[in-house]
């Protein structure tokens, strides 16, 4: 039997989730430009090897409230606050990763999705051709939620849901989640010592869901290990392999997608009943 992990080197169409944390330096809370650029150079070979890649990527709030400076919060809108950050970051860190692509003569293109992109028939339809022809015209697409008009109603809610939808969206092959963890365990490994590693899921069990921990290790971040088996769910039901890997060293994706035994695997196992539109309008929901 063909090991499974042996199976990654031939995805060719791969999406791609990084987190704020993972973005950012800890002492400060500034772009890490160094793990920015061995990201898009990691991205740019894997698209040099006729792979279609899409990253979906945090940070445009984070990076918005680090340009400018509010003497004074307004505390009775916090989501215009928040919403003004996510306008001013949006851009900014758009405009660096052009930047880092173009050194590499690689273009980028913008995505920003809500709730409504997946859940209206006409938007997702469109959605899904606007990635088509990137692909087409060997573009990376990078994806964000549009947290400028976003509100509960109409948010996804992090980035990790965001790129299982993405995935499912695009009919990729594999969606990699980079974190600040090593994958899945049978516990919090940074509270439990006795917590277990877990290398392959095979099937997605109530069990395992009931684990996730809504918690997560930093203050940037929005998503903890609960979202990612949520993602996970939404992936394997629409027929997309997952993998949770530690952003520690970026370099991971390559190893990855040459068979190396790292992070954990989700084996999809797809659900002919799975209806992604109407999951995603449910979300949120009691």
């Amino acid at each position: 039997m063909t090991d499974i992990r042996e199976m990654m080197k031939d995805k060719k169409r791969i999406v791609i989730k990084i987190g704020s944390s993972s973005l950012q330096h800890a002492q400060t809370g500034d772009l890490d430009y160094t793990k920015l650029d061995v990201l898009v150079r990691e991205l740019c070979d894997l698209r040099n090897q006729g792979k279609d890649v899409v990253l979906v990527t945090s940070g445009a709030i984070a990076v918005g409230r680090k340009a400018v400076t509010l003497q004074d919060e307004d505390k009775d809108n916090p989501i215009a606050v928040k919403q003004a950050y996510a306008a001013i970051g949006q851009a900014r860190l758009m405009m660096t990763y052009q930047k880092i692509f173009a050194e590499y003569n690689q273009v980028a293109a913008q995505i920003l999705m809500t709730k409504n992109t997946i859940v209206d028939n006409l938007n997702r339809f469109n959605a899904r051709n606007t990635f088509a022809e990137l692909f087409k015209l060997g573009v990376i697409p990078i994806v964000n939620e549009n947290d400028t008009v976003a509100t509960y109603e109409i948010e996804i809610g992090d980035n990790d849901t965001l790129s299982a939808i993405v995935a499912s969206l695009i009919q990729a092959d594999l969606l990699i989640l980079l974190s600040d963890i090593d994958g899945l365990y049978t516990d919090d490994p940074r509270k439990n010592p006795d917590a277990e590693y877990i290398e392959v899921v095979e099937e997605l069990t109530e069990e395992l869901l009931e684990m996730g921990k809504a918690s997560t290790g930093s203050e940037s971040g929005t998503g903890g290990m609960n979202t990612k088996l949520q993602a996970a769910k939404i992936a394997g039901s629409m027929g997309v392999d997952m993998i949770i890997a530690n952003s520690r060293d970026i370099k991971v994706i390559h190893r990855l997608l040459s068979g190396k035994k790292i992070g954990t695997l989700f084996l999809a196992n797809p659900d002919e009943n799975f209806d992604l539109p109407l999951y995603v309008q449910q979300m949120h929901r009691e």
